[in-house]
């Protein structure tokens, strides 16, 4: 069975390629540039991450030189529709993995490409999953010398902010439709940095 960080490689590689065909090292940039979870990706494991997904079918390889070149071929990945539908089985899956900080932030680089109804579910327990752990930490504000209440506070200001961006997410999100990438107007508010400061 495969590991919940294999899951959530197979689901990025998923997602990228929906974009367009990407080689390897494409692949592994964008993995390193744009998402969290696999900042500095080594090539062994992307490489067996990527013929595991060929052989199940989810990807085909193609090579982008000629026979007559005497430059190694690269290889180039590409999305068949089996992957494209195994994407789809991805995004549309709420389990509460879906809500941890790692998943959370994967799951939202792919919510142009998510159902409606699943970005609204992820969202929620993302949301429910902040309360908890801002009314864990409201419980213990008082324990701890200066520095580490310090600390904590900075620890649930930050909640606060991020729980304010959930709600505008949410929000938005109940006044759209379920098509995937409903959410598209740069200056709709949820798509504003969290405001810093203190919470009111």
């Amino acid at each position: 069975m495969a590991t919940k960080r294999q899951q959530l490689l197979d689901f990025a590689v998923l997602g990228l390629l929906h974009e367009a065909p990407m080689h390897g090292y494409e692949v592994r940039k964008r993995l390193d540039l744009a998402i969290g979870p696999f900042r500095a990706l080594s090539f062994g494991t992307l490489y067996p991450a990527l013929r595991g997904l060929v052989e199940e079918g989810y990807l085909v390889e193609r090579s982008t030189d000629g026979p007559n070149t005497s430059r190694r071929p690269r290889i180039v990945y590409e999305l068949t529709e089996h992957g494209r539908a195994r994407f789809g089985e991805l995004a549309g899956g709420g389990d509460d993995a879906a809500y941890d900080d790692e998943s959370f932030a994967l799951r939202l680089a792919f919510f142009a490409r998510t159902e409606g109804t699943a970005r609204l579910r992820i969202l929620q327990g993302r949301q429910a999953r902040l309360e908890e752990r801002l009314a864990a930490i409201r419980r213990d504000a008082a324990s701890g010398d200066s520095w580490s209440r310090l600390l904590t506070r900075h620890t649930e200001e930050s909640l606060v902010r991020d729980l304010r961006w959930l709600a505008e997410l949410i929000a938005a999100e109940r006044g759209s439709s379920s098509t995937p990438g409903t959410l598209t107007d740069p200056n709709h508010p949820a798509f504003q940095p969290p405001r810093l400061g203190a919470p009111n």
